[in-house]
This record gives structure tokens, sequence and C-alpha cells, in this order.
């Protein structure tokens, strides 16, 4: 017994060293997985803008928003600078927070309506919302009712393409499957963001890192 208690004491020790000196990889990752997603739908939003502002201000197909080309101006920019911002840690924290305020108005308009659900369950019986409708996570109970009816568009789908187009040639890249345009990437994102706010961008592969070293605010990265 002591000699294994002396194996996991020195397993512990190892893991502590492991992770002082590691520490920064997940937070690192966090920004190199969110920073190309923020940059590529803001400079869409830019090469875009008039469109943009056309959805955001419509009330009929659109967002019905007020102001919606500073609106879009707003997003496109938080989207573009605050993705570059994340890619090299640069005023992380503060480059968070419009992120994290653009992904609220995005969900609580564009995505709230139609539950949680990004892409449509297709099968009541394989489907996550058969899980979650019982404990009343948001929209999972009416995403249970229409996986059904979303399996059968689907089927259908794939039937007339099967009979009238290259299938194979369709589906190479993946299955098909109906957009629910749900909360779930936003509500991801915003939990993902708020990691970085609460811990900032990590040590060494950011620039705030370096630029803190001999500042007040070095005890942040340590």
């Amino acid at each position: 017994m002591a000699k294994i208690m002396e194996l996991i004491t020195a397993l512990i020790v190892v893991l502590k060293a492991i992770k002082e000196k590691l520490d920064f990889i997940p937070l690192l990752s966090l920004r190199l997985y969110l920073a190309p997603i923020f940059i590529a739908v803001g400079l869409h939003k830019f090469h875009n803008l008039e469109d943009i502002a056309l959805w955001f201000g419509n009330p009929d197909w659109g967002l019905g928003l007020p102001a919606p080309y500073l609106m879009a101006v707003l997003a496109a920019s938080a989207e573009t600078f605050g993705g570059i911002a994340l890619l090299f840690g640069i005023g992380t924290r503060l480059a968070t927070i419009p992120l994290i305020i653009t992904m609220i108005v995005a969900a609580s308009t564009a995505h709230w309506e139609n539950g949680w659900f990004a892409i449509a369950p297709s099968n009541p019986d394989t489907s996550i919302a058969k899980i979650l409708a019982p404990i009343g996570f948001p929209g999972a109970e009416e995403s249970l009712i229409n996986s059904e009816a979303v399996g059968t568009r689907l089927a259908r789908a794939n039937s007339i393409l099967r009979e009238h187009a290259n299938m194979s040639w369709i589906t190479e890249k993946g299955s098909l499957v109906i957009l629910n345009n749900g909360v779930e990437f936003a509500v991801t994102y915003i939990i993902m963001l708020l990691v970085l706010t609460a811990f900032g961008p990590g040590r060494f592969a950011s620039i705030d890192y370096w630029l803190v070293q001999k500042s007040r605010l070095r005890d942040l990265y340590k």
C-alpha cells in the first residue's frame, strides 16, 4: 500500500508539473477555434453589408432590428476585429465582450424561436432530444415531436435525389440534413467566450501575455 501511495504521489507531482508548463494550451485552443469562425462571419457581413442591413431591419422576412445599417456595421466589426484579437491574443478580455453581446443578440433574435438544436433531429429514437425533453430542456420537446416529420422529409428528399440526380456526388461531402437554426452554436460560443473572459488568452502564445510581463498585471498570467 505504501508503494502504491508513493506512485500516486509521484504521478500527481508529474501531472502538476505538466499542468504548470502546458496550462495555456486549452485557452489557446479556444482562441484558435473561435477566431476563424468570427473572422469569416464578420468578413461575410462586410462584403454583403447592404443585404445584411436589409435583413436586420425588415420586420416581415428579417429581424426587425432598429438602426439596421449601424447594427450590421457593429456586428461585422465585432466579429472581424474580435476574431483577429482572439487569434493573436491581444486585448482578449475586452474583445470577448462585444462578441458575447453579438452572440446574445443573435441567439435572442435569429435563433431563439427555433429552440436548441442547430441541426434538426431526424430520428426520435436516437436523438439527444429524447434525453433532454423529460427534464424540460428548452425546445427539446418540440424537437422530439418534429423529429419524425424531419426524418420523413429527409427520406423523401433522398428518394427524389437518388431517382433524378447523382446522389453519390451530392452526398460526397456529407449527408443531407435539415437546418433547424436553433441557439445551440450561439450558446456554445458564448460559453467558450466566457472562459476566455474569466481566464484570459493564456500564457506564452498571446500578445497580451508578453505585454504585461513587466506590468502590474503580470499575476493574471501566472
